[in-house]
């Protein structure tokens, strides 16, 4: 994470986190649906490698940060997503948040990516699946990524670190976007095709690009797939003004 200031001007932070995981338990009480989506995502969290428990013993500097869940019954995959609290102050007003550089804008802007997107014959999208939570924070510093949860209103609270690049910081979209960059500048004589693509067809996690014929359609997306497995991250949602389009990553991604 880019930080302007040192993190021992962070403050006492747990205090706060553990009043936010109480009053969200009484929430939690009261919806069993909630609940459930709520244990599941951060169970997946854990068994991802996302997150890892921890013994703390009060000393060093860290920072905790409060989370909720943002419920969304209308969507058909994702109902629930929980969202870190990075912008909750400490004791000494400092927030993990107010200690970093946002990093500034790497990809190019949407406007652009949408006017070559609409120039090709053979168009396509594609979405990086998780990408935050597939890029690692630095070790030294997931010390400033806490959060605590239990498994019960009763139950004795755990401390737990986040060990990937988090939604809720400001830094967040630079660190993803820059780190997208790097992998399509490490990659270039392996994949020539899919670089460039990555760096001027990307926004966010959103892949729009295409070509003008099928048969480099057919490769790019081969050469898409294949370098994104080297930085251990796989492209889904597949979309394309050609039923060729989504059943060629269908036939390289499962064989069928």
């Amino acid at each position: 994470m880019p930080l302007k200031e040192d993190p021992s001007c962070l403050g006492e932070s747990r205090q706060t986190a553990i009043q936010r995981l109480n009053s969200l338990w009484k929430r939690l009480s009261r919806d069993k649906e909630y609940l459930s989506l709520y244990e599941k995502f951060l169970q997946e969290y854990e068994d991802l490698g996302h997150m890892t428990e921890i013994k703390a013993d009060g000393s060093g500097v860290s920072f905790y940060m409060p989370h909720h869940g943002v419920y969304r019954p209308e969507k058909s995959t994702t109902k629930m997503r929980t969202v870190f609290n990075a912008s909750s102050p400490s004791t000494s007003g400092k927030s993990l948040n107010s200690i970093q550089f946002n990093g500034g804008l790497v990809q190019e802007d949407l406007f652009s990516i949408m006017v070559r997107f609409r120039k090709h014959k053979y168009a396509f999208t594609t979405d990086i699946e998780k990408m935050f939570r597939m890029i690692n924070i630095h070790p030294e510093q997931t010390c400033l990524q806490r959060i605590l949860w239990k498994k019960g209103i009763g139950e004795p609270i755990k401390t737990y670190e986040l060990t990937t690049v988090t939604y809720g910081t400001v830094s967040a979209p630079y660190l993803a976007t820059r780190t997208l960059k790097q992998l399509a500048m490490d990659e270039a004589n392996n994949f020539p095709l899919a670089a460039p693509v990555l760096l001027s067809d990307c926004y966010m996690d959103d892949i729009l690009s295409g070509s003008e014929s099928i048969e480099e359609v057919i490769e790019l997306q081969h050469q898409l797939i294949e370098m994104f497995k080297t930085a251990g991250m796989q492209l889904h949602k597949w979309c394309g003004n050609l039923p060729e389009i989504t059943s060629i990553y269908k036939s390289m991604l499962f064989g069928v």
